[in-house]
């Protein structure tokens, strides 16, 4: 983790502008998690999830700039972000033949707002943390997941 974080600063500093490092991170992080969405083909997926997580950092990056160059509340912007999101998250989550699906990709999109927002904010620590977090639990706890879901399924098929 701290080869990437060094990583990070080298092309905040060296190759890009920091407003460019931040997108950028917050692209390549959202990417990171959609490919985990995509490989298990859910509805949330590559695509969606980047253009989330870019997406989240911009309004917060404009919501800075905005409120320098303008004056007012740069936190009125992020409320909104979530709210939105919310919105995402709600449009993913189908009733379906007495089964709700959708609850974890609705909460991929939120968290995955959230580390837009932390790259956006320029607090690339806490986005990539987050990342590997969100990873851990998508890839790992639905390994676990699958893994009890086995253990109750009977032997054999009734008769």
């Amino acid at each position: 983790m701290q080869a990437l974080e060094h990583s990070v600063e080298f092309i905040r500093t060296q190759v890009l502008g920091p407003i460019s490092a931040r997108l950028l991170l917050a692209a390549i992080l959202g990417g990171m998690i959609g490919l985990e969405r995509e490989f298990h083909h859910k509805a949330s997926g590559l695509r969606t999830n980047m253009l989330i997580c870019f997406g989240s950092a911009m309004f917060t990056v404009l919501s800075a700039q905005m409120a320098e160059k303008f004056g007012g509340d740069h936190t009125r912007i992020a409320a909104q972000i979530i709210a939105g999101i919310g919105f995402l998250g709600a449009g993913t989550i189908i009733h379906s033949q007495g089964s709700v699906v959708g609850l974890t990709s609705a909460a991929t999109i939120f968290v995955t707002a959230s580390v837009g927002m932390a790259a956006g904010a320029g607090m690339y620590s806490t986005a990539i943390f987050a990342t590997v977090v969100i990873l851990l639990a998508l890839i790992g706890l639905g390994m676990l997941e699958g893994y009890f879901e086995r253990k109750r399924l009977p032997k054999y098929p009734p008769a």
